[in-house]
C-alpha cells in the first residue's frame, strides 16, 4: 500500500469570516457561501481535495451550529466523519481532534489539513505538492508545512522563514527546515522578507502522520494531549460522545503557537499553485470576472442585477434587486435582506470594524 492509501483530509469549517460581513455572519459564515463561482467555498475545497483523497476519507471539523449545513453541502461525506465542536477552541484542538479521529480509523493515518475558505487556481500543481508532502510525512519524521510562495508584500498573512535544505524530493521539490514564524508584518518588513527568497506565506496548510502530531502534542501541549489521547482508540459513537468534556477543559490556542513555533521537526515544502485565502471583499474582487470597466458583479443565486454607468473597478454583490451605480469607482457594495454595506475597496480588511461596533452596541441580530 502507498502512503496515499492511509491518507485522510481534515477540513476545518467552523470559522466566522468577519471581513466578509454582511454576507458572512454567524448563521451563514463564509465557507457556506458562493463567493467565487457556482459552488460554496466548502464545496470548492472538497472538489479540490477529492482529486487527492476520496470523499469517504474526509473528516470535517465544524461548529455544532453548522453540522446540518455541512451534511447538506457534502452529502457524500459519511455522517460520522463530521465532527461538531461543542465550542470554539481555535485550530490546535480542531486539528488534533481531526487527526485523532483519522488515527481511530487507521493507526497509520496521514492527515492533510485544509481550510474551507481557500482558493487554488493550479490544481495540478497543488496535487503534485501535496503528494510529495504525504510521502514525506509517511516516515513519521517530519511535520510538514506547505508554505505559499509570496507574490506581493502582504500584511494580512503570517510568514515562515526557511533554514537549511534538508533534502530533495521527487519532481524537483525541496524540503526545508523551518527557522522561524512572523505574524502579519508591516508592508516594509514584508517587502524585505520577500526580497531574501527565504520567506513563505503561512497558510496553515499542514501534512503530518497522526502518530507524529500526537507525539508533538505530548511533548509541547501535554495537558491537551492527556485530555484527548484516548480518542484515538474509540468507536465513532464514543468519539463524539467524549468531545464535550474534552472541549470544556481544553485550552484555546492556535496550532502555530501550540506546536509549529516549538517543534524541532517542522519542515516546509514550497507551494506555488495560485493560492489565495478568501479573507475579505478585495480578494473576492480580485478573483472575480471583470467587465470592460473593471466591475465585478456576483450573487448567491446566480441572478446578477446591476446597472453601471461611468463607474469602474467596483465589486457589486447583488441580492434579488437592482444595484445601480453612477460615477463611482473602487467601491464594495454588498446587498442582503437586512443590510446594505458600502465601503472603499482599499479598506476591505477593515470591514471587521463594523462587526466590532455592532458587538459593542449589542446588535446581535446583525452579526
Amino acid at each position: 500500500m502507498s502512503a496515499l492509501d492511509h491518507t485522510y483530509a481534515v477540513i476545518l469549517a467552523g470559522g466566522g469570516g468577519t471581513r466578509l460581513w454582511p454576507k458572512s455572519r454567524k448563521k451563514s459564515p463564509k465557507q457556506f457561501l458562493k463567493l467565487v463561482g457556482k459552488q460554496t467555498m466548502l464545496q470548492v475545497t472538497a472538489s479540490r481535495m477529492s482529486k487527492l483523497i476520496p470523499l469517504d476519507k474526509f473528516i470535517i471539523v465544524t461548529n455544532k451550529l453548522y453540522e446540518k449545513e455541512v451534511r447538506d453541502q457534502l452529502p457524500e461525506v459519511p455522517v460520522e466523519n463530521i465532527i461538531s465542536e461543542p465550542e470554539k477552541k481555535d485550530t490546535a484542538l480542531a486539528m488534533l481532534v481531526g487527526s485523532l479521529y483519522a488515527k481511530s480509523l487507521d493507526p497509520k493515518a496521514i492527515v492533510v489539513n485544509a481550510a474551507s475558505d481557500h482558493v487554488v487556481t493550479n490544481e495540478k500543481e497543488f496535487i503534485r505538492v501535496m503528494k510529495a508532502a504525504v510521502e514525506t510525512a509517511a516516515s513519521n519524521e517530519y511535520l510538514i508545512s506547505v508554505g505559499i510562495t509570496p507574490t506581493f508584500p502582504s500584511t494580512g498573512f503570517g510568514y515562515i522563514k526557511i533554514g537549511e535544505d534538508l533534502k530533495k524530493l521527487d519532481g524537483g521539490l525541496s524540503l526545508f527546515k523551518v527557522d522561524s514564524f512572523t505574524e502579519k508584518p508591516n508592508k516594509a518588513t514584508a517587502g524585505a522578507f520577500i526580497s531574501t527568497g527565504k520567506y513563505f506565506w503561512n497558510a496553515n496548510m499542514y501534512v503530518w502522520s497522526a502518530k507524529a502530531i500526537s507525539e508533538s502534542f505530548d511533548k509541547h501541549m501535554p495537558k491537551m494531549h492527556k485530555l484527548s489521547e484516548k480518542l484515538a482508540t474509540q468507536s465513532a459513537k464514543e468519539f463524539h460522545k467524549m468531545l464535550p468534556n474534552i472541549y470544556k477543559q481544553a485550552e484555546s490556542i492556535s496550532i502555530d503557537y501550540a506546536i509549529s513555533e516549538k517543534a524541532s521537526n517542522l519542515a516546509l515544502i514550497p507551494g506555488d499553485f495560485g493560492w489565495n485565502d478568501v479573507g475579505d471583499w478585495g480578494v473576492v474582487y480580485d478573483l472575480g470576472t471583470k467587465d470592460l470597466s473593471g466591475n465585478v458583479v456576483v450573487s448567491e443565486n446566480g441572478k446578477t442585477e446591476a446597472l453601471s454607468i461611468k463607474s469602474h473597478n467596483n465589486l457589486l454583490h447583488t441580492n434579488n434587486r437592482l444595484i445601480a451605480v453612477f460615477g463611482v469607482d473602487d467601491l464594495v457594495i454588498v446587498d442582503t435582506d437586512e443590510i446594505l454595506m458600502i465601503a472603499p475597496k482599499g479598506k476591505s480588511q477593515e470591514v471587521k470594524e463594523l462587526v466590532n461596533r455592532l458587538k459593542e452596541e449589542s446588535k446581535d441580530e446583525y452579526l
